[in-house]
């Protein structure tokens, strides 16, 4: 922990003298009395306990001790005006662009609220967002055309040179207009009807699709006559919502919908995490402040809503 009684003007005091090895000189430069910058000086080291400066016939010298927290200290406040410089640069008006690829169903749940958030900041920053599938995102942002790819965790062997963090996991489920027939069922009889029904079910290209096949063979359902192979959330949500179809999609595509009671998840056990979402970026970018801004963004809009889709 930080000793809270360390202030940054007793840490510009000391680097200032330590840089210049005069009080006097130091003085000047930071337009402060001679006075001011020896109380500085003298509660610093009371408040570390140990001699930080010496003087002699050549000026201010270093102890050791001096040495180790000039070294750490001068680190410290580079960093903090890199800071202030970063959050300026992001305040500042001008044409900046921050191109961020999304899987549709994070798309449709966090990351309205997420460019919410980040518009809110006011830094006038174009955000370019696009969706696909999660192999063609990582594709593009390894070409550094996108900045930023929302979406799965995806296998070690295509995770080279990208940086993944976490934000939530995702589950599959099975949804269907509210008054389907399958509802009014008892939950151990609604799979045993669903071949009867046109079935939205995931292409063989789809992170979920393998997480969908175990679902059928868990419930013992081992032909879907009507099926229907999809990836098109638009044609899914139009076709489901206007027929009996049931669609087995990612939990976040369809949470407004469900939220709103236009959809209804089948009572079917599902697995409770499909995978885990979350930010992928180059592991060697160094993140402008507006991509700093707009992951903090979408860190707060996955905690705000306790994701577990």
């Amino acid at each position: 922990m930080i000793d809270g009684r360390v202030k940054f003007r007793h840490v510009q005091c000391f680097l200032e003298v330590a840089r210049r090895k005069s009080v006097v000189r130091a003085a000047d430069a930071l337009s402060v009395t001679q006075p001011a910058v020896s109380k500085a000086l003298k509660e610093l080291e009371l408040i570390l306990d140990v001699r930080l400066l010496e003087r002699s016939r050549g000026g201010v010298v270093l102890t050791r001790y001096g040495e180790v927290f000039q070294h750490y200290a001068a680190s410290s406040l580079a960093a903090l005006r890199q800071g202030v410089d970063s959050v300026t640069q992001a305040r500042m008006s001008g044409e900046t662009y921050l191109n961020v690829g999304a899987l549709p169903s994070v798309a449709a749940s966090i990351v309205p609220e997420a460019v919410r958030l980040f518009q809110a900041e006011k830094t006038e920053t174009t955000l370019n967002l696009v969706t696909g599938p999660n192999s063609l995102l990582l594709s593009r942002l390894r070409d550094r055309e996108l900045d930023l790819v929302v979406g799965r965790l995806a296998d070690p062997g295509e995770m080279g040179g990208l940086a993944f963090a976490h934000l939530y996991s995702e589950r599959v489920c099975m949804v269907a207009r509210t008054g389907h027939p399958l509802l009014d069922l008892l939950p151990e009889n609604q799979m045993v009807y669903l071949p009867d029904y046109p079935v939205l079910f995931p292409t063989k290209e789809s992170i979920i699709r393998p997480y969908a096949e175990r679902l059928m063979i868990a419930h013992s359902v081992t032909r879907l006559p009507n099926r229907i192979e999809t990836i098109s959330n638009a044609f899914g949500r139009a076709f489901t919502l206007d027929s009996d179809a049931v669609w087995i999609i990612s939990g976040g595509v369809v949470e407004r919908d469900l939220q709103a009671g236009i959809l209804q998840e089948l009572d079917v056990a599902t697995e409770p995490a499909a995978g885990p979402v979350g930010l992928t970026t180059c592991a060697d970018a160094t993140p402008t402040p507006a991509l700093l801004l707009f992951t903090n963004a979408l860190r707060s809009a996955a905690e705000g809503g306790a994701r577990q889709f």
